[in-house]
């Protein structure tokens, strides 16, 4: 209940994003007997709220949230950042995982930055994600991995801007208009680190899941939140101001922020002398 409120609340103009997430998290840690650990792997601009969504999934299960010690994240240009030292990332990461699994079978692993990760080191998590009972004696069934990636984005804008010129809601976009094209996209974009992957090849991936571009509109709720949760009154005069500073595409209608809500919190500082 924790998880739909605070996506409801939080998180803006994703309809797909809170229902698919809800749904595979629930399901997941309600499901007593799980063939395989949950997947998700989150797709968009910088800005529309993958990490953002992470944290939140995190604070849903453990009480400390991201700072939980059964929370382990990497960033693939900070924890990874050299294609000659693969061999050795791939030892470290597979002994890091084998260890956090076998002390806490409830682990949760994020990903981000999955379109810089080498597809060899991403091939190396195979043999966790995959429906094995046991790996050297360790279960890891009821771990859930979280990948996040700007990979396929394009093709989530293309989406969302033909429903747009045909005149219909972001809110008529379902998965199902999206999913299929966004794995293969992603299958085969060779500037992602997903590029022919296993992970995507052997169907180990649950769900893909689009985050759509945010709006005008959206930006605005961004700031106002941001307002609030610094205990300041909503002023709706430095709300407009800060969402006409952003940037918007396609060139011609300038409907999508190209940084989504990324920017807020630092535009914020500058309006008010905190």
């Amino acid at each position: 209940a924790a998880l739909q409120e605070n996506l409801d609340k939080k998180l803006f103009g994703q309809h797909l994003v809170s229902k698919v997430v809800v749904k595979a998290v629930r399901g997941f840690l309600n499901n007593t007997n799980a063939k395989k650990p949950l997947a998700l792997s989150l797709h968009g601009w910088t800005g529309t709220g993958k990490n953002f969504v992470s944290k939140i999934v995190a604070e849903s299960i453990y009480k400390k949230g991201l700072q939980s010690k059964y929370v382990h994240q990497f960033v693939a240009t900070l924890h990874f950042p050299h294609a000659h030292s693969i061999n050795l990332y791939k030892d470290q990461l597979q002994s890091w995982i084998r260890g956090n699994v076998s002390a806490c079978p409830r682990s949760l692993f994020i990903f981000d930055e999955m379109d810089k990760m080498h597809a060899g080191l991403i091939d190396s998590i195979k043999p966790f994600l995959d429906y094995y009972e046991l790996l050297d004696g360790v279960s890891y069934r009821q771990a859930i991995f979280i990948f996040l990636s700007n990979a396929g984005a394009e093709k989530i804008t293309e989406v969302a801007l033909d429903f747009w010129r045909n005149g219909r809601t972001r809110e008529d976009i379902q998965l199902t208009d999206i999913q299929n094209a966004l794995s293969v996209s992603v299958f085969n974009n060779k500037n992602s680190g997903f590029w022919h992957s296993t992970l995507i090849d052997r169907n180990l991936i649950d769900y893909f899941i689009p985050f759509l571009p945010l709006e005008y509109k959206h930006v605005k709720m961004c700031v106002r939140v941001e307002i609030e949760s610094r205990g300041y009154t909503v002023d709706e005069d430095i709300v407009s101001r800060i969402a006409d500073e952003m940037t918007y595409f396609p060139r011609e209608e300038r409907i999508y922020s190209d940084k989504g809500c990324k920017t807020v919190d630092a535009k914020l500082d500058y309006y008010y002398d905190f």
